[in-house]
Order: structure tokens, then sequence, then C-alpha cells
């Protein structure tokens, strides 16, 4: 039986875990700031040795010598919706790696009441580092409500101007872009788009969807609004059923796309036979449904990490990291195909 050590324990330093975990130190600091570089089986590696081994990154300390709490509060006006709930978990997850709590702070609206008793709550020192997840008009309304000497991180809608604070977002208008052009090149002479909410003029995938449509010299329809709720995206999709000229649509997100298929199901239009879909963002289940759902998968728990390397930055004084997320990826299901002869214009 080895004998019993005394003493403090020198702690560990990221050569202990990259021997520990069998990668190299460079592997190790690219899991910390949230580099798509790592297999997810690496990834997965290296934090149970972070764990197991209660290592903490210097960063942290130097963060907490500003008198804020040990910990970082989230702000975000949705915890269910996918991109939402996906980005809490990527932020979850790389805060429990650095030892870092996690609160949420829900904000009801954009009201002006609501957003400024998020933005007290989240000024007080106890709710550490503060990131935002401003995909709508409450997060980015509480965004710029912070204090300027805040420390603060935003995972954003691009195009959505903020000043003084580091704010990520995923190339949406790429991908909107590829899918749209995915439509294009099955046959269809030009694709609908069913969008949701947005606070910027340049939405990404509003502009990707319509700079695809014009570099291919299609038509541009007008475009569809819908709520973050199903029940508008269902509305949507019956004045899209009712038109015999629709053959393709692109939905803002996969909810909408389920909601669309529900209006195009019980107008008698066959997916995709009589209309093409695709959705976005990658909800895991949209590989079940029937058709199984062409969309695109976005990188939100790489985004959610990043915001977490973000603010530990800002709270340390250091330079932001260098951010390098998963590109968006179109996969292709069952729900597009090419239009029938009848249903072209």
């Amino acid at each position: 039986m080895p004998a019993p050590r005394h003493g403090r324990e020198p702690a560990p330093s990221i050569r202990d875990v990259a021997a520990a975990a069998g990668v190299s130190r460079q592997t190790v600091s690219r899991v910390l700031n949230a580099s798509p570089k790592v297999s997810a089986e690496t990834r997965r590696t290296v934090m149970e040795v972070i764990e197991r081994l209660r290592y903490r990154p210097n960063r942290v300390a130097r963060a907490l010598g500003t008198g804020r709490a040990r910990g970082v509060t989230v702000v975000t006006s949705d915890t269910m919706l996918y991109g939402y709930a996906s980005t809490l978990q990527g932020i979850e997850e790389a805060a429990r790696v650095e030892g870092l709590a996690v609160g949420v702070r829900v904000v009801e609206s954009d009201r002006e009441s609501d957003v400024r008793n998020a933005a007290d709550y989240v000024s007080d020192p106890s709710a550490g580092g503060v990131i935002v997840i401003a995909f709508d008009a409450a997060g980015i309304a509480v965004l710029r409500a912070l204090p300027e000497s805040l420390p603060a991180a935003a995972a954003i809608e691009p195009g959505v101007p903020v000043v003084g604070r580091p704010a990520i977002c995923l190339d949406e208008q790429q991908a909107s872009a590829e899918a749209t052009r995915h439509l294009l090149a099955l046959g269809h002479r030009t694709v609908h788009h069913v969008a949701i909410p947005s606070e910027s003029e340049h939405n990404g995938r509003l502009a990707g969807w319509r700079r695809a449509l014009d570099e291919a010299g299609a038509a541009v329809p007008p475009v569809v609004p819908a709520g973050w709720d199903v029940r508008s995206a269902y509305e949507a999709g019956r004045v899209l059923a009712a038109d015999s000229g629709v053959t393709a649509i692109l939905c803002g997100n996969d909810d909408i796309a389920l909601a669309v298929r529900r209006a195009l199901f019980e107008a008698g239009k066959d997916v995709p036979g009589d209309v093409s879909i695709v959705g976005f963002d990658g909800v895991p289940g949209s590989a079940y449904w029937t058709p199984a759902l062409t969309t695109v998968e976005m990188d939100f728990a790489g985004l959610g990490r990043a915001t977490v390397a973000a603010v530990l930055a800002e709270l340390a004084g250091e330079p932001q990291p260098a951010v390098s997320l998963t590109p968006p990826r179109l996969v292709v299901r069952e729900s597009t195909a090419p239009p029938r002869a009848h249903g072209a214009r």
C-alpha cells in the first residue's frame, strides 16, 4: 500500500492534463478555447481528465481578481428553442471545465422594465461574468443596456452592431445561400422563404437566401414572416400551400419547417413530391421526421463555448481569443427533390 501523501499537493498543470489524456498541450488548449479542430471523442476525453484532476486554468484566477463572483450568468429570452438551449449547453460545458457555476436570468420581453430589471440583476458583482444570448429583440436590448464597464460577451445574430463587446456569431448567410442553391440545383425556379423574426436589416438567413436567388437570376418572392411560435409558422404554411406556384420553401428554423409541413399535408400537398422543404438549425429529431428533413446544422454548442472563453478574457483583461467555429453544414435528406413537371413554372 503506498504511503500517504502529506502536505498540499501541487495544482495540476496543463502538461499533467495532456499526459493523462494522451494528447498534446496544444490539444488541451484547443479544448479549453472551444476550437472545432478537436474531435468530439478527444474533447470528451480531455474534459473527463480535466474534471478528474480538478485542473483549473490560470485565467480563471486572474478573472476572479476583479471582484466578480466565481461564475457566469447567462441572459436569455428562451431556454427551450433548440438554438438557445444548445448555446446554453455549450456555455455550461465550457464553464464546468473552468470550474465556474452557471446561472440563468430569463428576460421576458423587450419592454423597458423587463430589460432594465435584467440589466440591473447581472450588473451586481454576484452575477460574475455575463453572457447574453442575443438572438432576438429582448436579448439585444439587454446587451445594449449593460454598463460599459461590465465584463460581458454575446452570442448574437450576424449584422447587429454591438460596440465594445465581444460578439460571436455563426455564418448564417453562407449557410442560407447554400441551402437555397441546393433547391435551385434540383430544378426549382425559385425558393420561397418563411423567415424568423430578426433585429438586423442584414439578417444572415434572409440575406443568404436573397443573394443566392439574385446570383441565379431567379425571381425573389415576398418574404413570408413568422414569429417564434409554431402557430404563426403554421399560418405561413397555409398561405404558401394555397399558392400552386410554390415548389420549394426555405424555413427559418426546423420548428417552422415542421409547422409548414403540417399545413402542406392538410392542403393535400406531398413533401417532397409537390413541395420541397429545407429547415435550419439541425434539430436532432429532424432526421426521424417523415420525410426526414433536409436542414442546415448549426454549431450552437460551439458558439456557447466560445462565449465563455470570450467573457473570461474580458474578466482577465486579456486579448480576445481567436474564434474558429464549425461552419454550418447543409444535411440533405428526404424532404427535397426535383419539382414535378406540372408543379414547375
